[in-house]
């Protein structure tokens, strides 16, 4: 439900009920300020105006007041995008069709009120950075293999890039992925020369940067990915690794203490119910964190992380969408495999991207903001056209012909 911003033909009877509840949030934001930026806290507040002369007193005021009644209008807005979602999810489950008037049409609403002078903007930034309690800190790399060696005794094997990448691509190749699905969202996830232990938000060339979350690898699994997808297919890593030592004997201790370190974790990951909350919590936890550092390893790794492209790729057939374009299964990636299927309904193609993220999730993400769910696909072909020309890309779509042909020739 929307404050002002009128955009869609309605009975009088809804914006009465629109202007009771901007009432409600107007009351509410006055002691709330919802910018990205800066926390407009009691104790903030009452910092920032012990510095602050006559004029700029003036000024804050002016501004908090505008940014109160945008807020609230902000606020309603992702209130019907969440009924509207609702209402949808209950329909698509039902089998019901799904038309315009289920989505909300309009984008956010923009703050055009005024703008704070540099001056203040500067003293109230620095007064909320002291009062800004530290960021919980994301678990990194070193993070990840301090766990699993700790919890479960386990160094993940490590192999050179290319040798990954042709595991990676033969496990595609035998699971019905394609060159071009697998190349094009390696080239987007990782920016075309991404590494198999790269993090999000770390550079793999200079190994600058933070992290921005937990995913790793070429398809950049988080930590409740490994988990999830562990539990789910975990078993056939065990088998998998037993066979592969008794086919090898020279291998064959490392294998099996290889299958007897999944067994622990396995265990470990089925204690917690199956739900993608529970993993996101355990995976949090020294035992789920080390799981993820499965995705390291030369032999489980690239199992790890095809599995999980042929999960979206199974929803797309369940969902009669056999042929997945590499962009259409990024983007199932991206805003989960659900939801994607729903953004590429024709209906759903002209609707904003807020129709499908959570509020957070469209307001952190550039390429997400301000596009309906067409032009995101189109954004992230681009993307995937700009990066598939980089050097770790290249060398991926080299490797992928080498496997393609060395499999063609045992047929």
């Amino acid at each position: 439900m929307m404050c002002g911003n009128r955009r869609e033909a309605r009975p009088a009877s809804f914006w009465r009920g629109v202007a009771r509840r901007c009432g409600a949030l107007l009351a509410l934001s006055a002691t709330m300020l919802a910018t990205p930026a800066m926390a407009d806290s009691g104790q903030t507040i009452k910092k920032l105006m012990e510095r602050l002369d006559a004029r700029q007193k003036s000024e804050l005021a002016a501004y908090r007041a505008a940014r109160a009644k945008h807020d609230a209008a902000l606020a309603a807005y992702w209130s019907e995008v969440g009924e509207r979602r609702t209402e949808r999810r209950r329909k698509i489950r039902a089998g019901e069709a799904v038309g315009a008037a289920d989505y909300v049409k309009a984008f956010p609403p923009e703050y055009t009120g005024p703008a704070l002078s540099p001056a203040l903007a500067r003293i109230w930034a620095e007064i909320e950075r002291e009062m800004r309690p530290p960021p919980a800190p994301i678990p990194t790399v070193p993070d990840v293999l301090a766990s699993a060696k700790a919890v479960y005794g386990f160094v993940p094997e490590r192999i050179s890039e290319r040798e990954f990448k042709w595991r990676y691509a033969l496990e595609a190749l035998a699971h019905g992925l394609t060159k071009e699905q697998v190349v094009r969202i390696y080239a987007l996830e990782t920016g075309g020369e991404g590494t198999y232990d790269m993090q999000a938000g770390i550079n793999p060339v200079t190994g600058r940067g933070r992290p921005i979350s937990t995913a790793l690898g070429y398809a950049q699994l988080l930590h409740a990915n490994s988990v999830n997808e562990l539990v789910n297919h975990g078993a056939s890593f065990i088998s998998r690794l037993e066979a592969m030592a008794n086919a090898d004997p020279q291998r064959a201790a490392v294998l099996r203490a290889k299958a007897k370190v999944l067994r622990s974790m396995l265990e470990n990951a089925r204690s917690v119910p199956n739900d993608w909350y529970e993993h996101m919590r355990f995976a949090g936890t020294p035992k789920g964190l080390g799981i993820h550092a499965l995705n390291i390893d030369g032999d489980v790794g690239p199992w790890l992380q095809v599995i999980k492209l042929k999960g979206i790729k199974e929803v797309g057939e369940r969902g009669g969408r056999p042929h997945l374009a590499p962009v259409e299964m990024e983007l199932m990636n991206l805003a989960g495999p659900a939801t994607g299927l729903e953004m590429m309904l024709p209906v759903a193609r002209s609707m904003p991207t807020s129709n499908f993220f959570s509020r957070g999730g469209y307001e952190r993400n550039t390429i997400v903001r301000g596009r309906t769910a067409g032009e995101l696909l189109v954004a992230l072909d681009k993307r995937m056209d700009e990066n598939e020309r980089k050097p770790g890309a290249v060398e991926f779509a080299t490797v992928f012909d080498e496997a393609q042909r060395q499999r063609q020739a045992r047929r």
